[in-house]
């Protein structure tokens, strides 16, 4: 397994100047690498997906919301690209926008003004969460490059792994020796890192490979 481990990188996202004054310096002095900005289109001109940290943010702003902009940068995200996570500090809060934010993926939902304890805590899951995500994209992407060193015929026997067939069946599938096929087993599961059929069906699962070729 890859191991990753995020910066505590924190985008502040606020339109009210005191406050992201304010809000920087203190977590500055906690440890924080933070980034201001006044606006979500700010934030949007220079967002690059492959910086780690999460995005702190406020609901109402002058311009785009923040929830505008959390559905906005999502769909700017390419594919394997991972959405920093965010954490909703707001003095205009109520039941049902945290609830919506909560659905679209938001870490935490706080109002102004927060204690301490638990703004740090939402900090650090969401930079957790970032480690994770990052993680497991960092994984997925090795998964593809083992999968490509795969040779035609190895994909072949792979999909019969899959399956579930057997030597003997996989051998009358494709119509070749089943000393082949067991060759062909062996550097699959070789060339996967896999430990055993179960895990690598786990991979196969992961990468989108289906037992019929797909």
């Amino acid at each position: 397994m890859i191991a990753l481990h995020t910066k505590r990188r924190v985008y502040l996202v606020d339109d009210d100047a005191d406050f992201r004054a304010a809000t920087r310096r203190h977590l500055t002095a906690l440890g924080f690498e933070v980034q201001v900005y006044s606006s979500a289109e700010e934030f949007r001109a220079t967002f690059d997906p492959e910086s780690e940290g999460c995005l702190l943010l406020d609901l109402r702003m002058t311009g785009q919301s923040g929830l505008e902009m959390m559905q906005a940068v999502k769909q700017r995200l390419a594919e394997g690209e991972v959405m920093p996570p965010v954490v909703f500090l707001t003095g205009h809060g109520d039941v049902p926008t945290s609830v919506l934010a909560m659905r679209r993926g938001a870490v935490d939902f706080l109002q102004k003004p927060v204690a301490e304890e638990q703004l740090l805590a939402a900090l650090q899951r969401a930079l957790d969460q970032d480690a994770l995500q990052r993680q497991e994209r960092a994984e997925t992407l090795e998964l593809r490059v083992r999968l490509g060193t795969l040779t035609k015929r190895e994909r072949e026997v792979l999909h019969e792994m899959l399956s579930g067939a057997l030597n003997k069946q996989a051998a009358q599938n494709l119509r070749i020796a089943e000393r082949t096929v067991k060759l062909h087993r062996a550097n699959v599961l070789l060339k996967m890192g896999a430990g055993s059929i179960a895990e690598l069906v786990r991979m196969a699962e992961r990468l989108g490979v289906r037992p019929n070729g797909g």
